[in-house]
């Protein structure tokens, strides 16, 4: 691939980081993704292939180290690549303040949503008692998120547990957790809750929302996507 030709560091760092995919992969290891699939699971539209040479880039520049794990090959950011903490989450607040936020009609997978939720489990606000809740999103299969007060992990059934139901639109989720809407608004553009009154009620306080969450837009286009 032929290089911008530029002393410049900007333009030899967007080089190596500017690549499709690429500040993605970054995004889940500082998000403690180690393993080649957990890492694809959060980006699911990478094919493996393009993940593989995403992660031998990084590798090459010093940003990833690749060790020999229990279960197989896992990849850890080096001191290199734990320093673009500081450019992801530039981007990630730039994006939240200027970019319009309509969620109903972007184009949006639920899995990453989901691993975000799971990742940002507030363990301390949970029932003392394993729950598991189920969400159906839209027309796609149920998820299931078993919540303990030590783990939350996804699962595609429930194996016994009491069970939250969400029923919602993929946009009306995506609306309360990026900060778009509150979850209030969310109900009313048809997030709704099924099971126990009481963990309705508290459902929301197990999480600590999307980590742009609090970064108003400055336009206020996210106001529009809590329009019903």
């Amino acid at each position: 691939m032929t290089g911008y030709g530029q002393f410049c560091s900007v333009a030899r760092a967007h080089e190596v980081l500017g690549g499709r995919w690429t500040l993605l992969v970054v995004r889940e290891l500082l998000c403690g993704a180690r393993r080649f699939n957990d890492i694809r699971r959060g980006i699911p539209r990478i094919s493996r292939t393009m993940l593989s040479e995403r992660l031998q880039a990084l590798a090459y520049v010093g940003a990833v180290a690749r060790s020999d794990g229990e279960h197989g090959p896992e990849y850890v950011l080096t001191e290199s690549g734990r320093e673009l903490a500081g450019l992801v989450g530039a981007l990630g607040a730039w994006g939240q303040r200027w970019l319009p936020r309509h969620a109903e009609t972007e184009d949006i997978d639920a899995e990453p949503v989901l691993i975000d939720m799971q990742r940002r489990v507030r363990f301390t606000a949970l029932p003392r008692d394993p729950i598991v809740v189920r969400f159906d999103i839209d027309a796609q299969p149920p998820r299931f998120l078993l919540l303990k007060t030590t783990e939350a992990s996804l699962c595609t059934q429930n194996l016994g547990f009491p069970e939250l139901r969400v029923r919602t639109r993929l946009g009306a989720l995506v609306a309360w957790w990026r900060g778009d809407a509150s979850f209030i608004e969310a109900q009313r553009m048809g997030l709704t809750l099924e099971g126990p009154r009481p963990l309705a009620r508290a459902f929301a306080s197990w999480f600590d929302r999307y980590a742009f969450a609090d970064i108003g837009p400055v336009h206020g286009e996210a106001a529009a996507s809590a329009t019903p």
